[in-house]
């Protein structure tokens, strides 16, 4: 909405300032009653008033209505019909004068005919250019639907993933018959409201993503008890920057799955520091025997993640993967706002 309201304040600006620098201009020294008072200040007034309501009138009515659908004929007739209105009214409202006579037929004609191919090309330069801009907003429109669409459909994967693992880690939990059980409901009921409200923007607060993987960790700890080490850090996270919701937990979510075995030393040590506006995240699991997963170290979670980093943060982060022989580190670097 505020985008949307400096859009206006800037038009309307652009509009004030283009039709007084006529004015400004103006070589006399009266008034402005004496500006209009000038039949050819005056003409020319009125041609840029009209040539600046063709420009919105092509930009909102004309390009979208006609030339968009393919209706070339009637989009050829309406900037016709505009030109001689452009071209022909102000003429015919201020007449060329000469101190107060009229001129010669044949003067009158010629500088008629010179008004008429100045305003030509005046005119088609403000049809190319509406047409540029026009053209160039509905490819970012289109670009930038293209963009919402990928995004939704990689959302839509991330929470049966999501639900695929944390389920797991509560049917674990009840197997057991572990005392814990209602913490990590409580667990997994915090991050799923996460899940399901925040997640559905796209950004959140730094500090919620945080929390959620804070969560995650905890509920993993209650899953896994002694038989793994976690060391899990988050420094300098202050409540200003927002993240990608979602963006971070797939690289913690493998380092569980894949660097984890109850019946071998496990370790997994997550850090995540925020420095001015560069997050990074670092996350390290030893390779182990895993128990309940087969399938490769890269799977749909990280893929996933892949993607989204690349539609969302264009250039703007760094991913370093490292999968050596009894270990695996994941080094992220991401510019947040």
């Amino acid at each position: 909405m505020k985008s949307k309201s400096w859009q206006i304040i800037i038009h309307v600006a652009g509009c004030l300032v283009f039709l007084a620098l006529p004015v400004i201009l103006w070589p006399g020294q009266g008034d402005l009653k004496e500006f209009f008072n000038d039949s050819r200040s005056a003409r020319e007034f009125m041609n840029d008033v009209l040539i600046l309501l063709f420009f919105y009138l092509n930009f909102y009515v004309l390009i979208p209505k006609l030339y968009f659908p393919k209706k070339y004929s009637y989009f050829i007739i309406g900037v016709t019909v505009c030109f001689f209105i452009v071209a022909f009214f102000p003429v015919m409202i201020f007449p060329y004068r000469d101190g107060g006579h009229q001129h010669h037929p044949g003067s009158d004609g010629s500088r008629f005919l010179f008004t008429i191919g100045h305003n030509l090309i005046y005119f088609l330069a403000v049809v190319f250019f509406s047409l540029m801009v026009k053209i160039n907003s509905r490819w970012k429109k289109a670009d930038k639907e293209r963009l919402k669409a990928e995004l939704s459909y990689f959302k839509a994967q991330i929470n049966p993933h999501f639900l695929f693992n944390t389920l797991n880690t509560i049917y674990s939990l009840a197997i057991q018959k572990a005392d814990n059980t209602p913490e990590a409901v409580v667990k997994l009921s915090g991050m799923m409201r996460y899940v399901i409200s925040d997640a559905s923007n796209d950004f959140v607060a730094l500090e919620k993503e945080i929390s959620y993987i804070s969560d995650y960790i905890e509920l993993q700890k209650i899953r896994f008890g002694e038989t793994v080490s976690i060391d899990f850090k988050a420094d300098g996270i202050t409540s200003g920057p927002q993240v990608a919701p979602l963006i971070l937990i797939p690289f913690i979510e493998n380092a569980f799955k894949f660097g984890v075995n109850p019946e071998m030393d496990s370790f997994i040590g997550i850090n995540i520091r925020l420095s001015g506006q560069e997050l990074h995240m670092k996350v390290f699991n030893k390779k182990v025997g895993n128990f309940s997963n087969n399938g490769p170290v890269s799977g749909l979670g990280i893929s996933n993640a892949r993607h989204r980093l690349e539609l969302l943060y264009p250039e703007k982060y760094r991913l370093f993967i490292e999968d050596k022989e009894t270990d695996y580190t994941v080094d992220l670097y991401v510019t947040v706002t």
